[in-house]
């Protein structure tokens, strides 16, 4: 019996350390003022006071900084911008990952190691270094312009860096192995035998790909859109390096408000509301892996 309360309370234990006290902090920091201090606010919940400060803060609780997002257009627009383009990239990066997890899925045995360890390779250099590169490999004088040039396909360099496609193409690049590898490990569980017996009901290749091999692949299809989907949103590094001044997501409006603006009370308000959004899939997609855990 101890022996199984220590095995659940660990998670919850790590939950509660790394999540729910951070959370609360932030939430703490969303319901203060904004103050020329350091910090730079001033807490409206006194917890030193006891039940008296609680009552105090509760009766003079105004949501002042929630209010203040409904009413500043860039805020709702930010987050509508954010979910448009995580929406896209994920897309887009389930068009080119499950290509790429398919032929990996019917590649031979002995090859599928190597073809997975390309998949990670990239991870073993700096996230930062990477998105640098793709500034060097965009730019006007970059590799993509100098290649396209030299075959003779454009005459003038084409303008990708610092416009929504560049953030498009960072994104991808960036979460594709997270879309590839659950696809990948579903492809890889599907009976063959099936795609034989749907063959010879008289189905072609096309149409038992899409009627047996698409639908048993489901699973790794939505998490590795829900993989893909939930850091996309959030995303600060790429469009601020790769992105330009039209470019408008959250992760960078909250970036700005915490060291530009250094307006902490309306920045962790951002954040609450963030993290509110990112909830909804990500209960959707502890529940697909509880159902596919379920079928198993």
């Amino acid at each position: 019996m101890m022996r199984r309360l220590f095995l659940i309370s660990v998670p919850y234990l790590w939950l509660l350390a790394l999540f729910l006290i951070p959370f609360v902090i932030v939430l703490k920091i969303a319901l203060s003022d904004t103050a020329l201090s350091i910090p730079p606010y001033t807490p409206q919940i006194d917890l030193s006071a006891g039940w008296e400060g609680l009552r105090t803060f509760f009766a003079a609780l105004d949501m002042e900084n929630f209010v203040w997002l409904t009413e500043d257009d860039l805020y709702w627009k930010a987050y509508v911008s954010s979910l448009k383009i995580a929406t896209i990239s994920t897309l887009l990066a389930l068009l080119v990952g499950y290509p790429i997890a398919y032929g990996m899925a019917q590649a031979p045995q002995e090859w599928r190691a190597t073809l997975m360890m390309l998949i990670i390779l990239p991870f073993w250099t700096s996230f930062l270094i990477r998105v640098y590169a793709w500034m060097g490999i965009l730019s006007q004088e970059g590799l993509l312009n100098q290649l396209l040039m030299g075959l003779g396909l454009i005459s003038d360099p084409l303008i990708i860096l610092n416009t929504n496609t560049a953030v498009y193409i960072g994104i991808v690049y960036t979460y594709l192995p997270f879309m590839i590898l659950p696809i990948y490990s579903a492809l890889e569980k599907l009976d063959a035998s099936l795609l034989e017996a749907a063959e010879d009901l008289g189905c072609s290749r096309f149409k038992a790909f899409w009627l047996v091999t698409i639908p048993l692949s489901k699973g790794g299809i939505i998490a590795g859109s829900f993989l893909v989907f939930i850091p996309a949103i959030g995303e600060f590094v790429i469009p601020s390096l790769l992105g330009g001044s039209s470019t408008l997501m959250i992760g960078k409006v909250l970036w700005e408000e915490f060291f530009s603006n250094r307006d902490w009370p309306v920045a962790a308000a951002v954040a609450v509301v963030l993290l509110l959004i990112l909830i909804i899939p990500i209960i959707l997609f502890q529940r697909n892996e509880q159902k596919q855990r379920e079928a198993e």
